[in-house]
């Protein structure tokens, strides 16, 4: 009798403490993110659409071809270059290793100007710039291809980006110039402690207070600078663990909150206000960052093996897709993800399950 009461006693608590487990113990799963392709489009065989007004004009490279297409699967324009070739949402151009000028054109195909300068022209959205002949010195041009102003420079350049409040100049010795919109140096730095100084990524923030760079070898650096009145300080200096002399990606986010860089092996995330610094393992080099929305897209490269990253919020990878190529590039617009592979482009969104 006892031994009949003591299993069914035994019994009663197994079952409490199931009933327990499943009240206190459970959670909700958590979403799950679909990349979900909407349209493809192949750039060899596609007729040229023309496009409204309110259609948006996304541009491409891929191998020896650049060009336009639209979100809704549309190629606007396709151009076959033999030597090298320049494109941003603005302006277009290709040009020979020996061109003393060149004609420049707008996203639409009309002739935007002629640029009357022997070296490689640089298209960032709407500005013009020309790196001259011997690699120390460049141009920023007006609209219409004329020269604005000059640096001329005997260190060779090494880093380069700008922004609607300059540009951020990187040298093999380890200086990094900062010029105004007008061509006046700002700032003029060193970011040191490297056996070798050299600047290999550099990065302007939207209205020109901050910089970031990455830099030099043994060791080799991140630094992050802020411009407050005539002073400036270094909000984050982080050594990077592992040295390889390529150049580096360094980008500000859209409303300057965040500065990525990438070395071998990863992403590095900066918050601006906080300094709060974050790396995640990525396959491969990181060549390309995105912003959409609602999250951050990386395209990265190992061999002939490209991956896409979705990061979401700060730091969190939600997501990854691969796949082999010759040439591949990532666009965005508002919610889209646009992939280019070899002669193929393709809108992908992420969707919550």
């Amino acid at each position: 009798m006892k031994r009949k009461k003591s299993i069914a006693i035994a019994f009663f608590l197994s079952i409490l403490f199931c009933i327990l487990y499943l009240l206190l113990a459970a959670r909700p799963l958590g979403n799950e993110y679909q990349f979900s392709p909407q349209w493809k489009l192949e750039t060899n065989a596609q007729t040229i659409m023309p496009a409204s007004n309110e259609q948006s004009k996304l541009y491409f490279r891929l191998g020896q071809t650049i060009g336009y297409f639209t979100d809704d699967g549309k190629l606007l324009s396709i151009i076959a270059f033999p030597f090298k070739a320049a494109i941003s949402q603005h302006y277009y151009a290709s040009f020979s290793a020996n061109s003393t000028s060149f004609d420049f054109f707008n996203a639409d195909g009309t002739k935007a100007g002629t640029i009357h300068e022997s070296g490689f022209p640089f298209f960032d959205d709407d500005r013009i710039f020309v790196f001259l002949p011997g690699g120390a010195s460049f141009i920023q041009c007006n609209p219409d291809g004329s020269r604005k102003w000059q640096f001329t420079g005997a260190v060779p350049i090494t880093a380069f980006n700008s922004s609607s409040g300059g540009c951020a100049v990187g040298f093999a010795d380890g200086i990094v110039r900062t010029f105004s919109p007008d061509g006046n140096i700002t700032q003029e730095f060193a970011p040191g402690g490297s056996d070798y100084p050299v600047i290999l990524g550099a990065a302007i923030s939207s209205d020109g207070t901050m910089i970031a760079t990455v830099s030099g070898q043994n060791s080799q650096r991140f630094v992050l600078l802020k411009k407050d009145s005539a002073q400036s300080k270094i909000i984050l200096h982080q050594f990077i663990a592992a040295n390889n002399p390529r150049q580096r990606l360094v980008q500000f986010s859209k409303d300057d909150s965040t500065v990525w860089y990438n070395f071998d092996g990863g992403l590095g995330i900066v918050d601006t206000l906080s300094g709060k610094h974050s790396q995640l393992a990525l396959n491969g080099q990181a060549i390309l960052l995105q912003e959409s929305d609602d999250y951050v897209f990386v395209l990265t490269k190992e061999q002939a093996t490209y991956t896409v990253y979705a990061i979401e919020k700060f730091s969190t990878i939600i997501g990854s897709f691969s796949f082999e190529a010759r040439t591949a590039f990532i666009r965005t617009d508002g919610k889209n993800l646009f992939v280019g592979k070899d002669t193929t482009i393709s809108r992908i969104v992420i969707s919550k399950n």
